[in-house]
């Protein structure tokens, strides 16, 4: 499943690499709204909220459906400003319709195509889809979408107020720090695009980020088949410190491609691809593979240690083996006539705590 945008014939300048306020802020808010995504986040999340007046608190939870399962396109700036106020004034530029549709995705949880036309704002029977649709997904998304199609001057409104106070209470005194992370990953992703051109730039951002071998495509490791183009426009690449580990992808018809990626820090690995993880479970779904992944958590085996240990024949356990070393979970070294399987137990630790607990009892 990937996203694929079109760049044939794209010059490299039209490829960009920049920071941005408004983008980092509404990480830090899907942090606040998702802790359970980002436990090495948990801490601040914590903090920002015990800190937060419950004003303000109630406007975020209010308002929390443009940044939590996913983010309203319009908090993801294809021109990314120095400010945030900037940037805000860049959102009320924007077109009611436009401004509603993309709130109303991330509101109801729907598909793009479902607010297509006639526009909910000014047909009926588009506007009650819209708002059953809001309701199905609770009574504060009903409250919000209601009160959007009613008065999106309003809402619009209280949004940018409501992002000025988040300023003022926790992001610009992180932003400072952040900035700094920002600008020395930018540095390193406009030298490489300079000198090694766009595949070695898109290496850089994600193992999920490649470029198809015929130069004309990026493809993004997403959960979805969609595609779209970044002809006559460009695409914009945004780091994030705060974004870790999502990837955010802006690709609806009438949005320029834009991508916030994860600045990975030294306590944060790559993530892997959706393949890998596929390869792991798979590899875990078999009794046998299982039983001989609780020997090795014990320590290196040979094959024939592990056929004798658990009554099976060496071909069975090399097959089993082969299968394990390719979702990555092993490694195999040699020591003179024999292989030694060793468990990655890093990998498999990441799959989960309760199969780790599973295979070391």
């Amino acid at each position: 499943m990937t996203l694929r945008i079109d760049i044939n014939g794209l010059p490299p300048e039209r490829l960009r690499f920049a920071a941005s306020p408004l983008a980092e802020l509404t990480a830090m808010l899907h942090v606040l709204a998702e802790p359970g995504h980002h436990p090495r986040l948990a801490g601040w999340a914590g903090d920002v909220w015990a800190g937060l007046r419950p004003e303000l608190a109630e406007r975020l939870r209010e308002a929390e459906f443009l940044w939590r399962s996913s983010r309203a396109d319009f908090l993801v700036p294809a021109r990314p400003r120095a400010t945030l106020a900037e940037e805000l004034d860049d959102v009320d530029r924007i077109d009611d319709e436009t401004y509603v549709t993309s709130a109303l995705v991330t509101t109801c949880g729907s598909n793009r195509l479902h607010f297509g036309a006639p526009s909910p704002l000014a047909d009926a029977t588009a506007r009650e889809r819209a708002l059953g649709l809001a309701q199905a997904r609770g009574a504060l998304q009903g409250a919000f979408a209601e009160r959007l199609l009613a008065d999106p001057a309003v809402v619009r409104a209280r949004v940018r107020h409501t992002l000025e106070q988040c300023a003022e209470a926790f992001f610009d005194a992180a932003w400072t720090g952040v900035a700094v992370r920002l600008a020395t990953d930018l540095r390193l992703k406009n030298d490489l695009l300079k000198r090694q051109g766009i595949g070695a730039a898109l290496a850089s951002v994600s193992e999920a980020v490649t470029l198809a071998p015929d130069g004309g495509h990026i493809v993004v490791d997403k959960l979805q088949d969609k595609s779209t183009s970044a002809q006559g426009t460009g695409a914009t690449f945004i780091p994030s410190v705060f974004g870790h580990p999502h990837l955010v992808a802006v690709y609806a018809p009438g949005w320029q491609p834009v991508m916030q990626y994860p600045v990975a820090g030294p306590e944060q690995s790559e993530p892997v691809s959706l393949e890998t993880v596929t390869l792991r479970l798979e590899a875990l779904a078999h009794p046998v593979r299982l039983r001989l992944l609780r020997t090795l958590a014990r320590g290196p085996h040979t094959t024939g240690e592990l056929a004798q240990a658990w009554e099976l024949s060496p071909p069975e356990v090399s097959r089993h083996l082969a299968v394990l070393r390719r979702a990555g979970l092993l490694t195999a070294r040699r020591h003179g006539r024999y292989v030694h399987y060793t468990l990655e137990l890093p990998d498999l630790t990441a799959l989960g705590s309760d199969l780790l607990a599973a295979v070391l009892r």
